[in-house]
């Protein structure tokens, strides 16, 4: 098990106020310090605003991108890896996010695409798939879409990028790795009608010894205290493998009957432990991430539908999904017209991180040169 972020969240309001950005960088590399003299290994610690439309310049003006420039320099110096720069909805500046996410490759954003209240947002679904078609073409293997996701009705206080943001008071949240647990307690049910009551177990002993240290943490220094985002995050081992995971109880492999049912148990469970939850909360399948999902991927056990399918009952849409390089605009926009209804409809928090594989078609493997990636067959998009 590893914690795979520490975010703390600052809102900047109108203006960015980089001593605050110092002092929460500082605030994070101590609480990691803690956790790590706890026998805990932290992977990652991150910075979350509140959405920079609302602290940047115009985006008409050369002090646009001087600003990212500026900040970008500031990331450089205080060895901060990874800075969400919020989710973007106002159209002017979501034409602008690719521009800024290749300046740094700390920085995150995500472009919202909806939420239950308002419904769609035409141009920004537009938008959205002309950020991934230009990520996918403008940077080294199309790797820059890691930084960048639709949203659909997310809220603050995610702890996990691209899809975080920040309202308010600034706070910390805690997001895990810990897939391995799910492996480990469905080998030991190893019986779907068991699985639910041995996994709260598990993951209740897990995250308990953790909020008690957060909280600790909070007292300590005033840094109010978010919440566990409890999603089972995978690693990419096959011990850690979410599909491998499923397959322990029985039903047979990932991608036929009975993957939604439990898919269905990891979320009841994992919304409803002994700790105070924040963010997703919720399963997540990234197909790239995952060394089960990518051996499934390879069979064709399932597609990118029944992906969406699961997400009825889970989270988070569509995660690390990698589709042929020359992929129209517009069947990215149905995809994430797909992602949006699903989430208005059910109103639920849902993001869609898509991987256009530069000169690659369907049924042909990614070749990504990265040590967070697993390559897999690429999915066809209808």
């Amino acid at each position: 098990m590893r914690i795979r972020t520490i975010t703390t969240g600052v809102d900047f309001g109108r203006s960015i106020d980089y001593k605050m950005l110092e002092l929460t960088n500082d605030f994070n590399h101590e609480a990691s310090k803690i956790f790590t003299e706890q026998g805990y290994d932290v992977e990652t610690v991150r910075i979350s605003t509140n959405p920079f439309e609302e602290y940047v310049p115009d985006p008409t003006t050369d002090d646009f991108m001087y600003f990212f420039e500026k900040l970008s320099q500031f990331c450089d110096e205080n060895r901060v890896q990874f800075l969400s720069i919020g989710e973007i909805s106002k159209p002017a500046y979501a034409e602008k996010i690719a521009d800024v996410l290749k300046i740094n490759e700390a920085f995150s954003a995500s472009c919202k695409i909806g939420d239950a209240k308002t419904g769609f947002m035409r141009e920004n679904i537009k938008l959205a798939a002309k950020t991934i078609k230009r990520l996918s073409e403008e940077t080294p293997e199309g790797l820059g879409n890691f930084q960048f996701c639709a949203s659909a009705n997310c809220k603050p206080g995610i702890p996990f990028f691209p899809a975080s943001y920040h309202r308010g008071e600034s706070s910390f949240a805690i997001g895990f790795e810990c897939s391995d647990h799910v492996f480990q307690a469905f080998e030991e049910a190893h019986d779907f009608w068991k699985a639910e009551d041995v996994l709260r177990k598990k993951l209740n002993a897990l995250f308990m010894p953790i909020e008690k240290i957060a909280i600790e943490i909070s007292e300590n220094t005033g840094v109010k205290y978010a919440g566990i985002d409890t999603s089972p995050a995978p690693g990419i081992e096959a011990s850690e493998a979410l599909p491998f995971a499923y397959e322990k109880l029985g039903l047979g492999k990932f991608g036929g009957h009975g993957t939604l049912a439990i898919s269905s148990i990891i979320t009841k469970v994992i919304k409803n432990l002994d700790v105070k939850t924040c963010g997703y909360s919720g399963l997540m399948l990234p197909v790239l991430e995952d060394f089960g999902l990518a051996e499934r991927a390879n069979e064709k056990t399932y597609n990118l539908q029944n992906l969406l399918l699961y997400s009825a009952v889970c989270g988070c849409g569509y995660d690390t999904v990698p589709i042929p390089g020359n992929t129209p605009a517009h069947k990215i926009e149905n995809m994430l017209l797909d992602v949006a209804t699903l989430a208005n409809r059910l109103d639920k928090q849902l993001a869609a991180r898509i991987f256009p594989a530069p000169g690659k078609k369907a049924g042909e493997m990614t070749s990504f040169d990265s040590p967070y990636l697993v390559n897999c067959r690429i999915f066809d998009v209808q």
